[in-house]
């Protein structure tokens, strides 16, 4: 079979990034219905996205694993096939206990998506346009989050279908971009490059766990807490904190996403032109901070939504391509798909708790405000862990040609 162009193969990747994040995020702005529904309290509605990341985080470093023995390819559209089947079974279950158990069977099947999709890209993009190629696959989340948010409140509030609809509409295309991926993309150069380095190098785990990798995987932990803390819950806080009407908040809560687009692949093509990224990942952690503790701080509607904007700029998703290039850096080739596996298992960690502590502490104090002030703490004590990295890197020769040369799948 002719190769794929690697532009069509990034437009799957996007595409994959799309409907698994509004898949994620369909659920937040119904979190209200489902709620009156089944008669849940807010640690119960926090629980419904805690078991999903759960399920998700728990696939992470198996995935590296077997994508090493099966390939990426195979393991990524398995994985995707079952969270799309997923999807639509959520849209029909009749019991909370039905539901979750859904939405951890979703989180198994997205959860071989990341390390699979990023060590294919990683493989097939030269070096120097890794930051940008990373931000324009990540924009497929902005994509998502805000399809989701919308989608969700327009068939559910305005069309009055109901929580279930969302779930059906986004299954069909779920499952379309796994078979799109299945007979376009190959996975032969990673399969080379370990021929060539050696078994040595695919078992020294320790690759993995250099000073500057472990720094990185407390910073995507800290970056991650806050991100997915509010996408659970910001919808609803818009509703009964702020008295946005329900159908308004999955416009709203798409500031987050739209205006991360532009500075994701502002900053990922800043940190392809940039010999030290250490500055850049810093300050952005910073700036998310920031956001975080001024979104439930300002009164201000007006600055309520310039705060949410910011974030979106500024924030995880702006932090993401960078981090992601970073590691490219620092890894051997052929251990793409486990470290982006850690990678990706440290910050889905945080998202395991954050829907849930955030509910928790609702319900403790009253206040859905402390959950946006702890993930502001948390990305502040990210960045000054992440001051402590040294400018060590990967550094192979007989890299070069690979990088550079084999830019097909």
């Amino acid at each position: 079979m002719k190769k794929t162009h690697p532009a069509f193969v990034i437009f799957l990747f996007f595409l994959g990034w799309v409907f698994m994040y509004a898949d994620r995020n369909i659920l937040s702005p119904v979190m209200g219905s489902i709620g009156e529904e089944w008669s849940l309290d807010k640690s119960q509605l926090g629980l419904m996205s805690t078991v999903f990341f759960a399920a998700y985080a728990a696939m992470q470093i198996p995935t590296g694993f077997l994508a090493d023995k099966f390939g990426r390819v195979k393991v990524l559209v398995i994985g995707y096939l079952v969270f799309g089947i997923a999807t639509y079974l959520s849209g029909t279950a009749t019991t909370f206990l039905m539901f979750l158990m859904m939405r951890a069977l979703t989180g198994l099947g997205e959860g071989t998506y990341y390390g699979s999709q990023y060590g294919i890209s990683s493989t097939i993009t030269p070096q120097k346009y890794r930051g940008l190629v990373s931000a324009l696959i990540n924009s497929g989340m902005a994509f998502g989050i805000s399809l989701g948010f919308m989608a969700s409140s327009y068939f559910t509030y305005t069309l009055n279908k109901g929580w279930q609809y969302p779930f059906y509409v986004f299954a069909i295309p779920t499952i379309i971009v796994a078979i799109l991926i299945a007979i376009f993309v190959r996975d032969d150069t990673h399969k080379k490059k370990a021929a060539a380095a050696g078994n040595t190098e695919k078992l020294d785990m320790k690759k993995l766990f250099t000073k500057n990798h472990i720094l990185v995987y407390v910073l995507i932990f800290c970056s991650l807490y806050g991100f997915f803390g509010m996408l659970t819950w910001l919808p609803y806080y818009l509703q009964t904190v702020r008295g946005v009407e329900a159908s308004q908040t999955g416009i709203i809560a798409s500031l987050v996403p739209w205006a991360s687009i532009p500075g994701a692949i502002l900053f990922g093509f800043l940190s392809d032109r940039i010999k030290n990224r250490k500055p850049l990942i810093i300050s952005l952690a910073l700036a998310g901070a920031i956001c975080q503790f001024a979104i439930p701080y300002t009164e201000n509607y007006s600055l309520l939504l310039v705060g949410l904007a910011l974030y979106g700029l500024l924030g995880k998703l702006a932090l993401d391509p960078v981090l992601i290039s970073y590691l490219a850096d620092i890894t051997p080739p052929s251990m793409y798909s486990k470290v982006y596996g850690f990678f990706n298992f440290s910050g889905m960690l945080s998202s395991i708790f954050a829907p849930y502590i955030t509910g928790f502490f609702a319900d403790t104090t009253g206040k859905l405000e402390f959950g946006f002030y702890l993930s502001g703490a948390l990305l502040i004590f990210g960045a000054i862990m992440f001051m402590f990295t040294d400018n060590k890197g990967y550094v192979e020769e007989t890299d070069n040609d690979y990088l550079e040369g084999e830019k097909v799948v």
